[in-house]
């Protein structure tokens, strides 16, 4: 089983790829664009996480979000 964690839209932006309970792949939005404390949604993290798995986003059995969006964005106004 697949399951993707992702964090963002409050600051360090990341994602997470976990296989039958072992941490296949883990990343930092910031370590592709370079920007410190990236709160983006972390696509590059993302692809870099399923490209080192060797999967696709359909192979995918769960997507969890760190957090409640809303949330999120009130604590950056």
């Amino acid at each position: 089983m697949y399951i993707l964690g992702i964090s963002a839209y409050y600051h360090d932006s990341a994602a997470c790829l976990v296989h039958d309970g072992v941490i296949i792949a883990a990343a930092q939005e910031e370590r592709f664009t370079r920007k410190k404390h990236d709160h983006d949604f972390p696509r590059k993290a993302i692809g870099y996480c399923l490209s080192h798995a060797g999967i696709t986003a359909s192979q995918l059995d769960f997507v969890a979000f760190y957090d409640k969006p809303p949330w999120n964005m009130r604590r950056r106004d």
